[in-house]
């Protein structure tokens, strides 16, 4: 027989019903030379401290570093049950094989390699790979199942980094804890990301206003600006120098531009995007798609690729005519599809974007939660737009010149509206409308033209402060923090992956570090303070490296 083990009951009975393992047992599934069972999470995990060495119980000064020799590893109580179903399977004489059928990523394999470890097992296993939960995709990755070597790799780069999460975290925490004689948590992630907060919420506060004018000239339906005038008195002189003054047209520049599709999305533009539409946290929004994936409606979800593949091509073809019929807010939309613009192979690592499935035909999508369906809209939106015809218009730029005195606007014409219709019916269908700036309709005019006697005026205005966080911008600075700090051979940049960003920043709110106000994020007082003690390495960016 042959064992699979997935990651969740719900994906194991999904995978079961395609392997026609009907048959339901404790803690697994059996039928047709299949066992299928589950691990629910993390079964196994990195040893406390204190499972070293007694004296590790207390937390003194004297015994930093706790740096293992050799690891341990040990079953939460909470799970130890579901581990010896397992473990029992695996040493089950009927099974002569397992699959890994655990996530399709780096936590997933992780996962599974320590729950086969410490289980002792050494029969052969072989690796399911799939991006979808629907039964074509379960069937198609169980006839082409890969060799368990070809993960080795992923396994030893998962345990790496949770090693050296267990030894910043267990150290750092320690060692400022017992220095400052108060719990500071210390995380190889959280705390550098905690550092961006507190430096933004630092820039705010001594953030000091400037003042600053802009002068307007006006006559017949066209106004033009001068900006950022610092001085009253300066400015004062040029409207006075040119208010019932003739104002000539120096200038007229009309050009035709496109603004391009933009991407599919990968999990952390969905999670900002979810964030900036519905306000969902990024952790609201991985639960969310995770649960959608599960339901066969979306694909898999922990991705950093916002393309597909070339042979996805017809798929996504029928996936986009379900998007179009079964999503209510894109009814109308004639959409022909440019499948080219979402296609790369060389962009397409370990998983692609994340799309709806060609199951979104069979369900009725008012019958999911409400904030399911928005998921849903939000990604269907985004794949329509990807696809879609390239938004084009006319710019026009005018100068006028008064008194000797350059003035400035322009305006647009949208000649093609493109994706950015697909867009528009997307965010029209939004209670609390994200409108964009309306742009400023120009009034038909001739270079060399003289305007006589023009109104001049003056406009008193305060430079801004930077903004506090929110879940959509601290997500993008984590995605491209400290770019520039690492060697170009590193492989991963940034803070965290698309995988753990979410429970980084929850992390930080669950330990009191950060708390939410609105959809801003600001650090407490207990944050500023940890940051204000810690070393310039420990909040670096670098320290993340990977």
């Amino acid at each position: 027989m042959i064992l699979v083990i997935a990651e969740k009951p719900t994906v194991a009975q999904s995978i079961a019903k395609v392997l026609g393992a009907t048959s339901r047992k404790d803690g697994y599934l059996e039928g047709n030379n299949y066992i299928v069972s589950w691990c629910v999470g993390h079964l196994v995990g990195l040893a406390d401290a204190s499972s070293y060495d007694e004296r590790f119980t207390k937390w003194r000064y004297d015994d930093l570093p706790i740096v293992p020799e050799e690891w341990l590893y040990e079953v939460p109580k909470d799970k130890a049950q579901q581990f010896k179903v397992l473990r029992d399977l695996m040493k089950d004489k009927r099974v002569t094989e397992l699959v890994c059928a655990t996530d399709a990523g780096r936590e997933g394999e992780l996962i599974f390699r320590l729950v086969y470890n410490k289980a002792g097992c050494r029969k052969p296993f072989k690796r399911l790979w799939i991006s979808s939960l629907e039964d074509t995709a379960i069937r198609e990755g169980f006839n082409h199942l890969r060799d368990s070597r070809e993960y080795d790799k992923l396994y030893e780069a998962a345990l790496s980094r949770s090693k050296a999460d267990w030894i910043v975290g267990i150290n750092g925490t320690r060692l400022f804890s017992t220095l400052y004689k108060k719990k500071m948590v210390v995380g190889r992630v959280q705390t550098p990301t905690l550092a961006m907060l507190v430096d933004r919420e630092g820039k705010i506060a001594t953030f000091r206003k400037e003042k600053y004018f802009n002068i307007h000239v006006e006559k017949d339906g066209l106004s033009a600006d001068m900006e950022k005038v610092k001085s009253e008195e300066e400015a004062k002189m040029i409207v006075a120098a040119c208010d019932k003054k003739q104002a000539v047209i120096s200038s007229v520049k009309k050009e035709t531009k496109t603004i391009n599709p933009p991407r599919l999305y990968d999990l952390t533009t969905l999670q900002r995007e979810a964030n900036r539409y519905y306000g969902f946290t990024a952790q609201q929004t991985l639960e969310l798609v995770q649960s959608l994936y599960e339901k066969k409606l979306l694909t898999y979800p922990r991705t950093d690729s916002q393309f597909i593949t070339d042979d996805m091509a017809d798929t996504v073809r029928q996936v986009i005519k379900a998007v179009c019929r079964k999503l209510a807010i894109f009814s109308g939309i004639q959409h022909e599809p440019d499948i080219g613009r979402v296609t790369n192979n060389a962009k397409v690592t370990d998983h692609h974007a994340i799309i709806p499935t060609v199951q979104l035909e069979k369900v009725d999508v008012t019958e999911l939660p409400l904030s399911e369906q928005k998921i849903i809209n939000l990604v269907g939106m985004r794949l329509l737009s990807a696809t879609g015809a390239k938004h084009t218009f006319d710019e026009t730029r005018i100068t006028l010149s008064c008194e000797g005195y350059v003035f400035k606007t322009k305006g647009k014409t949208v000649v093609q509206n493109g994706w950015k219709a697909v867009e528009q019916q997307f965010k029209d269908s939004l209670k609390s409308k994200d409108k964009e700036d309306a742009e400023k309709t120009l009034p038909s005019v001739i270079e060399g033209v003289v305007l006589e006697s023009v109104s001049a005026s003056i406009t008193e205005h305060f430079t801004s402060p930077p903004k506090s966080f929110t879940e959509d911008t601290l997500l993008s600075a984590m995605e491209t923090a400290g770019n520039e700090e690492f060697d170009d051979d590193t492989e991963k940049k940034g803070l965290g992956t698309p995988a753990t960003r979410a429970g980084i920043i929850e992390k930080l709110v669950k330990t009191g570090f950060v708390e939410r106000k609105g959809k801003s994020i600001v650090p407490t007082k207990d944050g500023n303070n940890l940051v204000c003690v810690l070393p310039e390495q420990i909040i670096s960016p670098t320290m993340t490296a990977e």
